[in-house]
């Protein structure tokens, strides 16, 4: 499921982004998508392509990894994000929701720690 209100588009210095068309409240579920499910070694085979950027760490020990279907892997990072994540390892699906309320035309931004205040570095701002 995702809300037809969203939409792909470019996005100033990050390439493509999640915008929305529409204003949205906060605490909406906005997206809820299946997630294919990488074994260790797939991952890790998977993080020497391209697809590095768009790979979550997945499962209870986060040593497996995840390929959002939908717009998951679309979503750009942000420390300030306007939206989180829910991972269901049981139903192999994600989900996103806003944070708060969100103006049309905003693109939307998810925490790629998995935790919107968590502003420990990630590999693209660690090098």
């Amino acid at each position: 499921m995702i809300l037809p209100i969203l939409v792909v588009a470019p996005s100033e210095q990050r390439g493509r982004g999640v915008f929305t068309t529409e204003s949205i409240g906060a605490e909406t579920v906005i997206e809820i998508s299946p997630v294919l499910v990488l074994s260790k070694d797939d991952r890790t085979k998977a993080e020497e392509t391209m697809l590095y950027n768009y790979v979550f760490e997945w499962g209870e020990a986060y040593e497996m990894g995840a390929l959002g279907m939908g717009y998951i892997s679309i979503y750009n990072h942000s420390y300030q994000s306007n939206c989180y994540y829910e991972m269901d390892f049981e139903n192999e699906l994600m989900t996103i929701k806003t944070l708060r309320p969100i103006a049309a035309g905003e693109e939307l931004f998810i925490n790629y720690n998995a935790v919107p205040d968590d502003t420990t570095p990630i590999w693209f701002d660690a090098q």
